[in-house]
């Protein structure tokens, strides 16, 4: 009996393995369109391999899928875990991972009118998007445990990228992270979200190329400490929301909000970064992973073990980044560990019971006698910049809120009565125009040093890591 199920479980992983091979090759097949600031669009062809769908599944519904087709995720066991830390690199296949990559390949010939078309270079020497002598390193920009970040040049047409190199091992394939950033990437285009331009296969890397941006929050508030200029931290809030309320109506969840993960340019655009942990909520599963969110800006229900979230898993994120930015220091900077963090937590908005949070009690790590009973308290008692803004308290209140469902979503946060002075026509704006296209919408000077003499360390994704958090 040991060796039939010896034999069994043998077949079964050299059947995984072939199948992850396959999965890694399908980079390989990239067909080039060429796209409005004459970098392409990525287009992969659709391959054939077994208890594979295809990625209409996953991203192309996700406009048309109407509100009461919502699918609310069970939790169920699941000896896989697909959020699994890339480090791992794990050889077992999810089904609903091997779909991530089959994009369908646009019809030759149609162009969109809104799309203005570049000639590519027709010399066979010529550089060309989609290879990776197209693009000239210029400097490390971060490394992680499995990608290297680079700022980079295009040789096609001169401008600045960030070359996201993710290694890849022969007996691995591509990591599911990367699959899922390249993935959800694609089919997101607003000016609030980090730019995919391009995709490189070889044999011994994947590199995802974005648009170059100077540098993130974190290092923007490294910089400036003890609090941001007030209207900065508006439209820097205004412009999260903003892309946050783009992806929430496709269902998708960032899942990763942290400074670290919001690039902001030379000229103030915040752009949402690292979806390797993105995942699009209209796809059955069985279930989340409730290890995803950094600790600092992980909400109370996660560090609990629920693992029935939707986005309001992110809008916590929210308020403790809105917090951070006016305060100057993290909302819940847990120093031990799970323990440490929910402490703090309810040390500012109270420990939970039946009565403020219906269904706590049924969480898997809730245990009342482990917790140290606190009275919830006003915000500004925690914090007392918030009591110099305008409306602030009230943003924040409703943000961090313990129970999930009292939490404001990104669509009605924008329009909170905090954003009232800004101007209006910031809320008639298409998704790829920048809010710094409306007359007298600019930054204010922060004291310090100036936005271009900044760090040079950008995250775009996993793997990288330059953070103290």
């Amino acid at each position: 009996m040991c060796d039939m199920i010896d034999s069994q479980s043998a077949e079964k992983i050299s059947r995984m393995k072939k199948l992850r091979r396959t999965l890694s090759e399908s980079f390989g097949r990239i067909a080039l369109k060429k796209e409005d600031s004459g970098f392409d669009e990525i287009c992969v062809t659709k391959m054939s391999t077994r208890n594979c769908q295809g990625m209409d599944s996953v991203i192309k519904p996700l406009d048309t899928i109407p509100e009461d087709k919502k699918v609310r995720v069970q939790r169920t066991q699941s000896s896989f875990d697909p959020f699994e830390k890339p480090t791992n690199q794990v050889k077992r296949v999810h089904s609903e991972n091997n779909a991530c990559i089959n994009f369908k390949t646009s019809s030759a010939g149609k162009e969109s009118p809104k799309v203005r078309r570049h000639s590519s270079p027709s010399s066979p020497t010529s550089p060309k998007f989609g290879k990776a002598d197209s693009y000239e390193k210029l400097e490390k920009l971060g490394e992680g445990s499995y990608a290297t970040v680079y700022k980079g040049k295009s040789k096609v047409n001169g401008k600045l990228v960030a070359l996201k190199v993710i290694r890849l091992q022969e007996e691995e394939g591509t990591p599911f992270t990367a699959i899922r950033e390249a993935s959800l990437l694609k089919g997101l285009k607003h000016a609030n979200i980090v730019l995919l331009h391009d995709i490189i296969h070889t044999k011994e890397t994947l590199t995802l190329v974005f648009e170059y941006v100077h540098t993130d929050l974190c290092q923007y508030m490294d910089k400036h400490p003890g609090g941001l200029h007030p209207e900065n931290v508006k439209l820097f809030l205004f412009q999260l929301l903003r892309g946050l309320s783009y992806i929430h109506q496709r269902y998708i969840l960032h899942r990763d909000l942290k400074p670290q993960n919001l690039l902001i340019s030379d000229t103030g655009e915040l752009k949402l970064a690292d979806f390797g942990l993105a995942r699009a909520k209209s796809v059955p599963s069985h279930t989340y992973s409730n290890e995803v969110v950094t600790l600092w800006y992980r909400p109370p229900d996660v560090l609990l073990g629920s693992t029935e979230y939707s986005t309001c898993l992110d809008m916590w994120g929210v308020g403790c980044i809105f917090v951070e930015m006016i305060q100057g220091v993290a909302a819940f900077p847990g120093m031990k560990d799970i323990q440490d963090q929910l402490e703090r937590i309810f040390l500012v908005l109270g420990t939970p019971n039946e009565d403020t949070w219906p269904g706590v009690h049924s969480l898997p790590h809730f245990k009342p006698e482990r917790f140290t009973q606190y009275s919830p308290k006003n915000l500004r008692q925690a914090w007392n910049k918030l009591s110099c803004v305008n409306h602030a308290e009230d943003l924040a209140s409703k943000l961090l809120q313990c129970f999930p469902k009292n939490r404001l979503s990104a669509q009605a946060a924008l329009s909170h009565e905090y954003f009232s002075d800004l101007p209006p026509r910031l809320w008639e704006l298409t998704d790829m125009s920048s809010i710094f296209t409306v007359p007298n919408v600019r930054l204010q000077p922060e004291t310090g040093e100036s936005m271009r003499a900044f760090g040079k360390n950008n995250s775009y994704g996993k793997g990288v890591s330059n953070s103290k958090h």
